[in-house]
């Protein structure tokens, strides 16, 4: 176990969700007790309200912020408003109850969606602030990239020591797997196994499938989180990714293989294509804390697709 944790307290907010889980169970992996790790679901406490936050961090030593709500596209288009508001309020309120508290570090979790629509690829931290995020998830990101101006302010006039790290796109086990609001990977998956199973002839997938993403193992993000508690200590935000890039089209091969349906996959142009395209400069990572992703993406499409078809 890294000494970092030894007799801390620590909440992970959106403990029982999908990234939540998956750093509860790298915490308990480097042996914190159980004892020490605290955690709610939404329906037990609403992050949206500053009494509520007080009661979450009360006691804590380290606040991982994890929670959030977001979606793909489809869910982003629906859901703007309800995206930037519940999510700047939750994490805006969870700060200033963390600083109030005293609790010794703070780890907001960001997102790539705060990057800018067009800036050069692989993107670099400094580029952060060169333009306006991608349409049809700005209200998120923008309410993200506030948790950064948040951190830097409270460093500089609180001495508060808060971190951010900008995730790019997840998958793995335990992830959401519904056709309207769950990220490509997992409606893919769902959209192909489901597909064999019936003996569909044909897919419709969304855009064009020449935009490109960058994808990472959860397990690898928990990972990159947790790295960062223990030894990044700066209000910059920091990257956290696997660095390749690979464009839709690939992408949905690749399930389509590996998910063994055979029958045609059909584009539908009329939707869109978000942001051109997304990677992640990971350098900062590896020289601040030692970072780098393991899972490749074929063997964590896989484990995913088992997963699955094991659980639904």
């Amino acid at each position: 176990m890294s000494d970092y944790w030894t007799d801390k307290n620590v909440l992970v907010t959106g403990g029982y969700g999908f990234l939540g889980s998956h750093v509860v169970a790298a915490l308990l992996a480097r042996g914190v007790d159980p004892g020490n790790i605290r955690t709610y679901g939404s329906s037990e406490l609403d992050l949206r309200d500053m009494s509520n936050c007080r009661t979450a961090v009360k006691g804590m030593d380290v606040v991982l912020h994890v929670a959030g709500r977001g979606g793909g596209i489809g869910y982003n288009q629906r859901n703007p408003g309800s995206l930037f508001y519940d999510n700047i309020i939750m994490n805006t309120h969870l700060m200033e109850a963390a600083r109030l508290e005293g609790v010794g570090k703070f780890v907001g979790i960001g997102t790539v969606c705060s990057y800018p629509k067009y800036i050069p690829v692989p993107f670099r931290e400094e580029n952060l602030w060169m333009g306006y995020p991608e349409e049809t998830n700005a209200s998120y990101g923008l309410s993200k990239k506030m948790m950064i101006v948040q951190s830097e302010a409270y460093r500089r006039q609180y001495g508060f020591n808060s971190i951010t790290p900008l995730l790019v796109n997840l998958y793995g086990p335990r992830d959401k797997f519904d056709l309207e609001d769950s990220h490509v990977i997992p409606a893919l998956i769902r959209k192909f196994v489901d597909a064999r199973r019936v003996g569909e002839k044909n897919i419709i997938v969304w855009g064009t499938g020449k935009a490109s993403r960058e994808f990472l193992h959860v397990r690898d993000a928990a990972e990159g989180i947790l790295l960062a508690a223990e030894r990044y200590d700066r209000s910059e935000p920091v990257n956290i990714g696997s660095g390749s890039e690979v464009t839709i089209k690939e992408l949905t091969e690749l399930i389509a293989e590996l998910s063994g349906f055979r029958g045609e996959i059909l584009w539908d142009e009329s939707k869109p294509d978000g942001q051109p395209r997304r990677c992640l400069d990971t350098s900062r990572a590896l020289q601040e804390f030692g970072y780098r992703a393991k899972v490749p993406l074929r063997d964590g499409v896989q484990e995913t697709i088992e997963w699955y078809i094991a659980n639904y």
